[in-house]
């Protein structure tokens, strides 16, 4: 038996395990999210809270559109939902329900105001309510008000503002959750730290457009023949996710905890966001698809790799693969490599060749007799194309050339 543990601390507060849901329809009330804690996830952020009386929440409908892709399907997610539509009295009842049900599960109460009383509200009453931390939506990209969600995360002065009178209102660890919809992410995650912040989270969904009907001309979701940009989330929208987090946690200025979001399916998708700094995993586009039962491989598979390698804790790793991040113009050119192709694995599509053909440096050499393609190694530069468009894996590799490279001046 290994002795890994998925136990972590996060703002003072332990979890059973990293994984929480996100604040969204997969937490949107306590009969949710008690089958949610029944399945096994740590903790939960609830779906985003407001106070009511200032602004009714009427969903647009339909408001999804799925990403498909090459005959794949549903790689990314669009979406054009709001807060929570139900009364903040209804949601602080359920919040208390689910606190007093399980009390060694996290709840995180996820909240949006539209001035300085809404801010202070929400926080004192999810904090009656027995919530044990505080997510500040500073990033939903499509909220039907221009004073809040991810316009008001492009201001810092009122991410400082509104976060500061957060933590004057009530005595709980608060999270900041970043938009990604920003050239920069750190000025706004630096100012939730200047008004108190004491974690970041990260990222919000991607504004983005993911289809169109040819027909009716018009971008989907189409909502009664218009459409909107509006969220992106799903496996697509990782690889931006991840460059976000590691920007944060690399950050000396900022040296706050982080809570990674952006299109986690698999452990090996959570994995990469703990490598990258985040301490916390929050899910929901996979869990959309797949159900809140996707928290068993989840923590089957990175207990698995943890005992693998003698990894005791998350805290080990966290940040690992991020401290391997440097600025382009520190990468080292001294050393080159050229591809190598397994004669034996070769299928003779021909796919490499006529891409390194068109499209790299013409180093592929395909023989119409055999079917079979060599290197010529006097004419790779290394780029690998090669490799990433064969459809057999491990078909092409590559190896480093004897020869040092002298930089010069100019070299790109």
């Amino acid at each position: 038996m290994g002795k890994a543990s998925l136990k972590v601390t996060f703002c003072g507060i332990e979890f059973e395990n990293p994984f929480c849901l996100s604040s969204s329809p997969v937490g949107n009330h306590a009969e949710m999210c008690a089958r949610a804690f029944d399945a096994g996830w740590g903790g939960i952020v609830y779906k985003t809270l407001n106070v009511d009386e200032r602004f009714k929440v009427i969903m647009p409908s339909p408001r999804l559109n799925s990403y498909n892709y090459n005959g794949n399907k549903f790689v990314g997610l669009q979406n054009a939902e709001q807060i929570s539509d139900r009364t903040l009295a209804e949601n602080l009842k359920d919040i208390a329900e689910l606190k007093k049900n399980y009390s060694t599960k996290v709840l995180i109460s996820s909240i949006m105001g539209f001035n300085d009383d809404d801010w202070a509200i929400l926080a004192r009453e999810s904090e009656k309510a027995g919530a044990d931390m505080l997510e500040l939506n500073f990033s939903c990209p499509q909220m039907a008000r221009k004073d809040a969600g991810h316009r008001i995360g492009q201001n810092y002065e009122a991410v400082e503002h509104f976060t500061k009178i957060v933590k004057e209102n009530c005595n709980l660890p608060i999270i900041a959750k970043m938009t990604p919809n920003i050239t920069d992410m750190l000025p706004v995650a630096l100012a939730a730290k200047r008004g108190g912040a004491d974690a970041i989270s990260a990222i919000n969904t991607i504004r983005a457009i993911t289809d169109i009907d040819i027909d009716s001309l018009t971008p989907m979701p189409m909502i009664h023949g218009k459409s909107g940009i509006t969220g992106f989330s799903g496996p697509a929208a990782k690889p931006i996710g991840m460059r976000f987090v590691s920007e944060l946690y690399n950050d000396k200025g900022l040296n706050l905890p982080i809570s990674a979001i952006g299109g986690i399916e698999t452990w090996r998708d959570a994995l990469h966001f703990i490598l990258l700094g985040g301490m916390n995993i929050q899910v929901t586009t996979a869990i959309m698809r797949y159900g809140y039962r996707i928290i068993e491989d989840m923590k089957e598979g990175l207990l698995d790799y943890m005992n693998d390698r003698d990894i005791e804790t998350i805290e080990q790793i966290c940040g690992k693969a991020a401290e391997k991040l440097v600025d382009p113009s520190e990468f080292d050119i001294r050393y080159q490599v050229v591809s190598v192709i397994d004669e034996e694995k070769c299928i003779g599509c021909g796919q490499c060749y006529i891409s390194c053909q068109d499209a790299a440096n013409q180093a592929i050499i395909f023989d119409l007799e055999t079917r079979k393609a060599t290197v010529d190694e006097k004419r790779c530069v290394g780029c690998t194309l090669c490799k990433h468009v064969c459809p057999v894996w491990d078909c092409i590799t590559y190896r480093t050339v004897d020869t040092l490279i002298t930089p010069h001046a100019g070299r790109l």
